[in-house]
């Protein structure tokens, strides 16, 4: 278990303890938290890079952690009516479809390597600034910016996820085995 693998499960840890804080109305334990799991993000990646450390543990647990914060950040914000109900599922409906892309792969025995795509890291920073940012309405005046960051993640999702799709029928249709960037 590396470094940059236990700040990953760190994130996982994280996330049902920033839905305790939501329900119980702690909106500024739930943003500190939501802050130290979004920098845990980004520092489990530079320490696997700068230190050597990158992992197949990593490359598979790191996308997955990504994935379920931000699913329960968002049902949990839409929940709470914070954030349009539109946002929530489209986010997560890309995710589904990304988790369903990879589980054919497998089922159809094609040994695809994972690589996100920088659209895809683009997506990621921004679903996690929306979600900064809806947190951060209640101590900084910046309620402003909310309908712009809904627009710019629920964009850079779509675009993601019809990347993956495109991506993925390509390397079915070629029939052969491949990169799923």
């Amino acid at each position: 278990m590396t470094i940059p693998n236990m700040i990953t499960v760190l994130r996982v840890i994280l996330v049902p303890i920033f839905v305790i804080y939501m329900i119980n109305g702690r909106a500024l334990a739930s943003l500190v938290i939501f802050i130290i799991a979004s920098v845990s993000d980004a520092l489990d990646g530079f320490i696997a890079r700068i230190f050597q450390q990158k992992s197949n543990l990593g490359a598979h647990l790191d996308p997955l952690a990504d994935k379920i914060l931000l699913t329960t950040a968002y049902i949990t914000l839409a929940i709470y009516k914070m954030i349009p109900a539109w946002l929530a599922v489209l986010i997560i409906s890309r995710d589904v479809i990304i988790l369903l892309g990879v589980l054919v792969f497998y089922l159809t025995h094609y040994p695809v390597t994972i690589h996100p795509s920088i659209l895809s890291k683009a997506t990621t920073c921004v679903q996690l600034a929306t979600v900064l940012i809806v947190l951060s309405t209640g101590y900084i005046d910046i309620q402003f910016l909310n309908p712009y960051t809904f627009w710019l993640a629920g964009l850079l999702t779509i675009a993601s996820g019809l990347q993956y799709i495109r991506i993925g029928l390509i390397i079915l249709s070629k029939g052969m085995n491949g990169d799923f960037a």
